[in-house]
């Protein structure tokens, strides 16, 4: 055999690993109802009152990190849309900014996050950092196409900082999801 034939099976193999290949992989998770209503009200009462303590040391969006998360475990496009948008707008009810920013941001987010959780399975906590990390700096490109490009308005951040929020915000997911997982409903 080939090394070429013998290193495709290799990637092949690894590959499958991170596919759903059962019914237990593939299915959707439930939570309980209190879940459902307090874990996004304790992500936007915390995204409102960190930063006031933390100030620009605030590297996190954790209505972005529920938007994933129920998305991802759901697997429901229509889920993760209507909860971005959701939350996001929520979000945006509590900043000075303009209405609708955090929200195309989250709809678009938790979409994505939903069609990923489909496709692939996120038991594994590296694919969730990866997830997180990766949509959070989606996320920040969209508000700033969306602020900068379409409002015309001047938008203050560096991407540095969109970098350490984005790693924040994995970090936090690495912690959190886990916890998160303990409350789902067993059959």
């Amino acid at each position: 055999m080939s090394a070429s034939v013998c290193s495709r099976r290799r990637n092949a193999i690894a590959v499958e690993t991170f596919l759903p290949d059962n019914r237990r992989e593939f299915e959707i998770r439930r939570y309980p109802s209190y879940v459902y209503a307090l874990v996004p009200l304790l992500a936007l009462v915390l995204q409102a009152w960190l930063p006031r303590l933390m100030g620009r040391f605030a590297y996190m969006d954790l209505p972005l990190l529920v938007t994933i998360y129920f998305a991802l475990n759901r697997r429901s496009p229509i889920h993760g849309t209507l909860l971005g948008a959701v939350l996001g707008m929520a979000q945006d009810g509590l900043t000075q900014g303009a209405i609708g920013i955090h929200g195309i941001a989250n709809t678009v987010c938790g979409f994505l996050s939903a069609v990923i959780g489909l496709r692939v399975v996120v038991d594994n906590n590296i694919i969730r950092l990866l997830l997180n990390f990766v949509l959070t700096l989606l996320s920040g490109a969209i508000m700033f196409f969306v602020i900068h490009m379409l409002l015309g308005l001047d938008w203050r951040s560096n991407w540095l900082d969109e970098v350490f929020r984005a790693a924040g915000n994995a970090g936090i997911g690495a912690v959190v999801f886990p916890l998160l997982d303990r409350t789902q409903i067993r059959d």
